[in-house]
């Protein structure tokens, strides 16, 4: 599986951004928070959440509608809005660029998207320091069908030719994990039977919360404008370890003043 390509905290009108490139799929993230929030959103207890998902060309459609939705449920269980009460969260998610087979690749593309803008909202949550419970990470799992109609082994993460060339494609599925193994998302598509998504999702885990024995990549700090790159290699095969790994360097680096001192 290929490592994605991460820069943080590079807009300058943001509180915290991240750009997250993957499989072909580019986003840029911003997020701006905790912020004033009008009275009619105002929540006594905890903080208001608002996610805005612009497509890469054209005006907004039912489809980033959805998805906004599904980022909403899932942010908010891992965001301490309960420590920020009577605020706003404010998250944008710019598709800036999909694969030219993304729309040629016969599943739902809204499920292909997902695992990228959570990606890139948690990563813009944390280049913004919003109070966290724990990490997040998705993956997309794909089952493709023989002839036969028995299914082939499962595609984990595939680019859009991948799937491509394994049409017809029999079901795909989004899971996204806690950093402590805890499922927070489960979207599907497709006909599939619970043996399936069972494999699908055990799959998933491992990929999301498994240990990975190797060793860990690195992140690079930019002493430029302050913008962090994250090494493409860094990720190998658990997304868990790599985001903790983002999170480490993110702290070490807004640590740096203190041995300066």
């Amino acid at each position: 599986m290929v490592a994605p390509a991460v820069t943080l905290t590079h807009l300058n009108r943001a509180d915290g951004s991240a750009t997250y490139t993957h499989n072909d799929y580019s986003i840029i993230g911003a997020v701006n928070g905790p912020i004033e929030v009008q009275r009619r959103d105002e929540l006594p207890e905890e903080a208001a959440i608002e996610v805005n998902v612009r497509p890469a060309m054209g005006v907004s459609t039912p489809r980033e509608r959805h998805l906004e939705t599904l980022i909403h449920s899932t942010l908010r269980s891992i965001i301490l809005t309960r420590l920020i009460p009577r605020t706003l969260v404010q998250i944008t998610l710019q598709v800036r660029s999909l694969p030219e087979e993304d729309a040629s690749a016969g599943v739902n593309t809204s499920l292909t998207l997902l695992p990228h803008l959570l990606h890139t909202a948690f990563l813009a949550l944390l280049s913004a320091s919003i109070p966290l419970l724990t990490t997040l990470t998705s993956v997309l799992i794909a089952i493709p069908s023989s002839p036969t109609t028995n299914a082939f082994p499962p595609l984990l993460s595939p680019t859009a030719i991948e799937l491509l060339r394994a049409k017809p494609i029999r079901s795909i599925h989004v899971f996204a994990f806690a950093g402590d193994g805890k499922l927070l998302l489960n979207e599907s598509d497709g006909k599939f039977s619970y043996e399936e998504w069972s494999e699908a999702c055990q799959m998933a885990e491992d990929v999301c919360c498994g240990e990975d024995e190797e060793e860990e990549g690195g992140v690079k700090l930019d002493d430029g404008e302050g913008a962090m790159d994250v090494d493409a290699q860094a990720q190998g095969e658990n997304l868990e370890k790599w985001l903790r790994s983002v999170v480490m360097r993110k702290v070490e680096g807004e640590q740096r003043w203190k041995s300066a001192t």
